[in-house]
C-alpha cells in the first residue's frame, strides 16, 4: 500500500494542479504542490525508508553496583518477522551486523514474530518464515553467549513455537529465571523475566532473584520496561525493549503513541532512577503501521561498566 500511495500521489496531485493552473488559479496551485511535495517526501521517508534502515547504536552505562571489567552487551529487540520491512534475509544481516560489532554477550529482548494473530490461524508460509526467522539468531557469535526473553507478540503467536525456535538457535530462553556466567574479568547474573502476557506466568521479579545465590552483579531481561518498578536496588541494570521509541516520534509533539502503561516514562534511551539503571532499545520492526519517524530501527552495543573515579583536585 505504501508503495502505491509513493507512485500514484504524485500523478494526482501533478492532474490537480494542472488544472487550477488552467484556471489561472496560480497561488493555491503553488501552495497546493508544496504541500505535497513536503507531505510526500515525509510518507515515503516514515513508510518506506527509515523503517528499513539499521544503526548500530553505542551506549555506555555506569552502575554502582556493577563489578569487574567492563562488559559489551549486544541488544536485539522487536524483530517482529513477517511484518512489514523485516523477514529472514534482514534477521541475517542483522546477525552479521552484530557479530561485527564483536560483542561479550548478546541479549534478545523478545518480540520475534510480526502480527497479532496466533499461529493457527496463519498461512503456513508465514509461520515458516517466522520460525526461520527466530533461528535465524543461531549466526550470533559471543563469546558468553546469547540469551533471551519472549515478547507479547511472542506469547500472541504461539509461545511455546518461538522457546523451541530459540533453543535451535541457540538462543538461553531465560523466563522467570537466572543464569551465572562466568568470566575472567568477573562473574555476573543474567535474570529473564516472564513476558507481562504470558500463558503461563506473569514476571516473577523477586521470585527469579532469589535464584540469585551470591554476591555478583545482576543483569535483568524483561520484554515491557513495566517491571522496572519492582526491580531492587541491588540489580546493575536492566534492558527493555517493546516501545519502538514511541515508532513515531513528533517534532514539538514528540511521542503520540505508548506501548504499555510505563511506556510514557521510560520510552526510549537510558534512565536513572536513584541509582536504578535502565536502558529501553527501540528495537529492530515496526507493529500496527508499517511506519517509522525519527525512531529508526536500532541494535545496541552497550558497555556495561562501574561509575569512573573522580580526578582528585589539582593543588
Amino acid at each position: 500500500m505504501a508503495w502505491i500511495g509513493a507512485v500514484l500521489g504524485p500523478i494526482i496531485c501533478i492532474f490537480l494542479v494542472r488544472r487550477l493552473l488552467r484556471s489561472r488559479r496560480i497561488f493555491l496551485a503553488g501552495s497546493l504542490g508544496g504541500a505535497f511535495v513536503a507531505a510526500w517526501g515525509l510518507g515515503v521517508w516514515a513508510f518506506l525508508i527509515e523503517p528499513a534502515t539499521l544503526t548500530v547504536r553505542h551506549v555506555t552505562v555506569e552502575s554502582a553496583t556493577w563489578r569487574g571489567s567492563p562488559l559489551r552487551i549486544g541488544v536485539i529487540s522487536d524483530t517482529h518477522v513477517a511484518a512489514p520491512h523485516t523477514d529472514v534475509a534482514r534477521i541475517e544481516r542483522l546477525v552479521e551486523r552484530m557479530n561485527g560489532e564483536r560483542p561479550d554477550v548478546v541479549v534478545l529482548l523478545g518480540d520475534y514474530a510480526g502480527g497479532h494473530e496466533p499461529a493457527a490461524t496463519r498461512a503456513l508460509p508465514e509461520q515458516s518464515q517466522i520460525l526461520r526467522g527466530v533461528e535465524a539468531f543461531r549466526g550470533l557469535s559471543a563469546p558468553l553467549g546469547v540469551h533471551g526473553v519472549l515478547g507479547n507478540h511472542d506469547s500472541w503467536y504461539d509461545d511455546a513455537a518461538i522457546n523451541a525456535a530459540l533453543n535451535r538457535g541457540g538462543v538461553r530462553v531465560l523466563d522467570n529465571r537466572a543464569e551465572r556466567i562466568a568470566r575472567p574479568g568477573g562473574a555476573f547474573w543474567i535474570a529473564g523475566l516472564a513476558d507481562m502476557e504470558s500463558p503461563r506466568e506473569p514476571p516473577l521479579v523477586s521470585a527469579t532473584l532469589r535464584q540469585v545465590v551470591d554476591d555478583a552483579p545482576v543483569v535483568v531481561l524483561t520484554h515491557w520496561p513495566d517491571p522496572f518498578v519492582d526491580v531492587p536496588d541491588r540489580v546493575a541494570l536492566t534492558l527493555a525493549g517493546h516501545t519502538h521509541c514511541g515508532q513515531v516520534n513528533l517534532p514539538v509533539f514528540g511521542r503520540l503513541v505508548h506501548a504499555s502503561r510505563m511506556s510514557e516514562r521510560w520510552a526510549c534511551g537510558q534512565y536513572d532512577e536513584g541509582g536504578r539503571k535502565l536502558f529501553v532499545t527501540g528495537g529492530v520492526g515496526v507493529s500496527i503501521l508499517p511506519v517509522r519517524f525519527r525512531a529508526p530501527p536500532e541494535i545496541v552495543i552497550l558497555t556495561l561498566t562501574s561509575p569512573v573515579a573522580a580526578a582528585p583536585p589539582n593543588r
